[in-house]
């Protein structure tokens, strides 16, 4: 390759991945740092006019304050719901009465709710638009491969076209290629259940309530969005899941009725449905050599507590953080020191989280009416303690622990 070809195809940062977390860092960082910082998104995904992607998201509080801090959240706040208040039950599926055992309110601070709902393709949308606004290269392309320099790594996509960046960052998803070409090994586990996602309008309003019934099999939330609709996020055995999933719509109507109740009215699925495989996986490392992991090709946890998308997001401000304070010192962004930063900013984290996420769904998940007077007990104990409570509440929403500074709000 010739040395006008290289200067040609030169760039600062190339995230593979165009879901949340690699275009919210991609936005972070061009806004941080300007123009004369070059950023390449590269996606198959980005070849389509618009985002397919049927799911809802539920974006806690600091993860919104990001989104304000990137300029994006206004394009979407016409479209979200905010989270009011969150009630948790405990029973049997065929339980005639599901007893209350643990309320929420919804504030993590006055006036601001812990956690809004929003569909998927209302915000891809949003941050394709906003990298797009900011100049951003986006390549619908995928990262075949790479080779990493002393300088820099050459990248080599999909068609061919090869580009020289100082860091490769992998948002690329659970099966990450990025992070498997590294030779960087995952640990975990499957947990042989799978999530049913789907989407239904109700008769009455949800008035903001989420709900989340602890059923033997597993969890089964109701969280709301905008206009009389929900999300449906539904943990089974991953073969039950399969056979649910399968069944006619009459016939899957009845079963989730009988784990939604009637509370809200008739129920009219509106939404596709499909069966996402859960499992715990973490990346050994989150860093290689001029390389980063972000979301879900780091980490991957059980949807129970809701934090997932979350989590990657916390990825993406920390690890902003620490590429824009190194440019402004002049430092490699892709040097050893400042990957290590950014990787001890988020392991601890994500290995708390993961061992919390774990124990929870192995409490809760099981047919044991030992364990069921146990948890029952337990959360009983949390309702009654506003200030547990309150911690429960700021750490769902974001805000305990070393905060970086977007997730705060902050320009970086």
């Amino acid at each position: 390759m010739t040395k006008a070809l290289k200067n040609q195809n030169k760039t600062d940062l190339v995230i593979g991945g165009a879901g949340f977390a690699g275009l919210a860092l991609s936005i972070a960082v061009r806004q941080g740092l300007g123009e004369a910082f070059a950023v390449t998104v590269v996606d198959p995904a980005l070849a389509a006019n618009q985002s397919e992607d049927p799911r809802a998201s539920a974006i806690a509080a600091a993860a919104r304050r990001l989104f304000e801090a990137i300029a994006v959240w206004g394009a979407v706040a016409d479209e979200v719901q905010p989270i009011l208040d969150m009630v948790i039950t405990d029973s049997k599926l065929d339980d005639a009465v599901r007893p209350t055992f643990l309320t929420f309110g919804g504030d993590v601070e006055p006036g601001e709710p812990f956690a809004h709902m929003v569909e998927n393709r209302h915000l891809v949308d949003a941050l394709v638009a906003r990298a797009k606004e900011l100049g951003i290269g986006l390549r619908a392309s995928a990262v075949a491969g790479f080779e990493q320099g002393f300088h820099a790594s050459e990248v080599k996509l999909a068609d061919s076209e090869r580009i020289f960046a100082r860091l490769l960052v992998a948002a690329d998803g659970a099966k990450s290629k990025i992070r498997d070409q590294a030779g960087i090994a995952t640990h975990g586990w499957n947990y042989d259940q799978s999530a049913i996602v789907t989407t239904v309008a109700h008769e009455r309003d949800h008035n903001g309530r989420a709900e989340e019934h602890f059923l033997p099999a597993g969890p089964f939330a109701i969280l709301p969005l905008k206009g009389k609709r929900s999300s449906i996020v539904w943990t089974e055995d991953a073969r039950e899941a399969a056979r649910i999933v399968a069944l006619s719509d009459p016939e899957f109507h009845e079963e989730l009725e009988r784990r939604f109740g009637l509370h809200l009215g008739d129920l009219q699925v509106v939404g596709a449905r499909r069966a996402f495989p859960l499992g715990l996986f973490t990346a050994r490392s989150f860093i290689g050599e001029r390389l980063a992991l972000i979301g879900d090709a780091a980490h991957v946890i059980h949807p129970i507590a809701g934090q997932g998308l979350n989590m990657g997001l916390r990825d993406v401000a920390a690890l902003a953080e620490a590429i824009v304070d190194a440019a402004r010192l002049g430092l490699d962004i892709g040097s050893p020191g400042v990957l290590e930063r950014y990787q001890r900013w988020r392991r601890f984290d994500t290995m708390t989280m993961g061992i919390a996420t774990d124990g929870l769904n192995r409490l809760f998940s099981n047919h044991s009416d030992v364990l069921r007077l146990v948890r029952d007990l337990g959360l009983g104990m949390v309702e009654r303690m506003p200030f547990l409570k309150l911690l429960f509440i700021r750490e769902a929403a974001g805000f305990t622990g070393n905060v970086p500074k977007l997730l705060r709000g902050e320009a970086l």
